[in-house]
């Protein structure tokens, strides 16, 4: 979108933005909780980076995450898969939740914990004769996505391929590549959910066969209705998918169900073994895992932002007046190590006070708070505490495997974590 305003570009504030934002976030903050930036990929928006902007952000009613709110809708297309709850505004994103949010109940995750427990000791199981690992492809990456694909009902067959393309999607520096794997992946997901539609009337209780029922009217939830009381009944339009709703709803799951949390445990990993204190305090004290679980969260957010807002209408937003149309950028990760917030917030403390860890915005907040935040938060502790009481001489292997090489700006995921025990 052509602006007037003036444009500060990210690759000028550091000298890699993949690498280190933090250093352009603070150069930022330092002007101010708004601006308008250009980003490495040459990509324009305005972009918030103060906690309580972003915090209030989240909230604003006029910044809303349907495209066609954006002056350059036309451009920007509509949606890569399907169209999922963090692509609409109420009440279609409310019509959404609320068909899933009954299968991310604290109950229902907490049912999940004899599974992740296994399948944790069953991968450390498959590398513990080799003494050494890549903890993300051996450990970080398969946990959360066997549970997601489990949950989701996706065979056992197909999950190397789906891993490889939720890979590419989250690749913003090979844009063609990641249009690419978002094609395959749906092309998947439909021919799956046609296989389930096949099996309606079986004995299914996966969360994708659930979709499928909720598109063809019988209902919502693997248990046949997640209608809150006081709502429409079956076939009403309350219960019901659109095609694209449905297409996706499960690309939505897959990709955002595993790929933060492979991040979160993964970045909890790094951290802990880059400050050898920390990690020394938790195996003295197990119960700072919860901890541990937050302040990774608040130090290295697994997703750095929030997905696109466009503003209803010309708003003033920390002192920046924004143009109706625009696109709008909430850092989370700026908004977690925002000083007015966490004190001394660049150093990572698994001992701060939980009142205030808990302010970090990992998660987001309001209407589009994330609801797998519990699953992914039980999957990262489980995973923590089986690997540490597995491996008690857990180290990097090899020098330099402290240096972190990121994989993408858009997710703050590692390419590897090189390990040793």
């Amino acid at each position: 979108m052509r602006t007037q305003h003036p444009t500060v570009r990210l690759d000028d504030l550091t000298d890699d933005f993949t690498a280190d934002p933090y250093a352009a976030f603070r150069a930022l903050r330092s002007r101010g909780p708004v601006h308008y930036v250009r980003f490495p990929t040459g990509d324009e928006s305005w972009l918030v980076v103060g906690h309580e902007e972003v915090r209030a952000a989240f909230a604003d009613p006029r910044l809303l995450n349907d495209v066609r709110h954006s002056a350059d809708f036309e451009d920007d297309g509509l949606y890569a898969v399907g169209r999922n709850m963090l692509q609409v505004d109420p009440p279609d994103h409310t019509r959404l939740r609320t068909l899933v949010a009954r299968e991310f109940t604290a109950r229902r995750v907490q049912a999940l914990r004899p599974r992740i427990e296994e399948a944790s000791g069953a991968l450390l199981d498959a590398v513990a004769a080799d003494g050494h690992t890549d903890l993300v492809a051996a450990y970080a990456y398969p946990l959360p996505l066997t549970i997601i694909c489990e949950l989701l009902g996706v065979p056992d067959l197909d999950r190397p391929a789906f891993r490889a393309w939720s890979t590419k999607v989250v690749a913003l520096d090979r844009p063609e590549e990641s249009a690419r794997a978002s094609q395959e992946m749906g092309a998947y997901l439909a021919g799956l959910a046609e296989e389930k539609r096949q099996l309606r009337d079986a004995a299914e209780s996966d969360l994708l066969h659930a979709l499928v029922r909720a598109h063809d009217g019988g209902g919502a939830g693997a248990g046949g209705g997640a209608r809150a009381e006081g709502e429409a009944g079956e076939g009403s339009g309350v219960d019901r998918l659109t095609p694209e709703e449905l297409l996706g709803m499960a690309f939505l799951l897959l990709v955002a169900g595993h790929e933060t949390t492979v991040n979160l445990i993964a970045n909890a990993v790094h951290l802990l073994l880059g400050h050898p204190e920390q990690l020394a305090a938790l195996r003295a004290d197990p119960e700072l895992l919860k901890g541990a679980v937050e302040e990774t969260l608040r130090f290295e957010s697994p997703a750095p932002a929030g997905t696109y807002r466009y503003a209803a209408e010309p708003l003033t937003l920390g002192g920046a007046d924004i143009p109706a149309g625009a696109r709008v950028v909430l850092s989370i990760a700026a908004a977690n190590r925002d000083p007015a917030r966490f004190p001394d917030p660049d150093r990572f403390d698994i001992h701060r006070d939980p009142a205030e860890t808990r302010a970090h915005l990992a998660f987001g907040h309001g209407l589009h708070h994330c609801l797998g935040a519990p699953l992914a938060r039980l999957e990262a502790t489980l995973a923590l505490r089986i690997l540490l009481d597995r491996f008690p001489g857990l180290a990097f292997d090899g020098a330099g495997t402290g240096t972190p090489q990121w994989r993408t700006s858009l997710m703050r995921s590692l390419r590897e974590v090189r390990v040793r025990w």
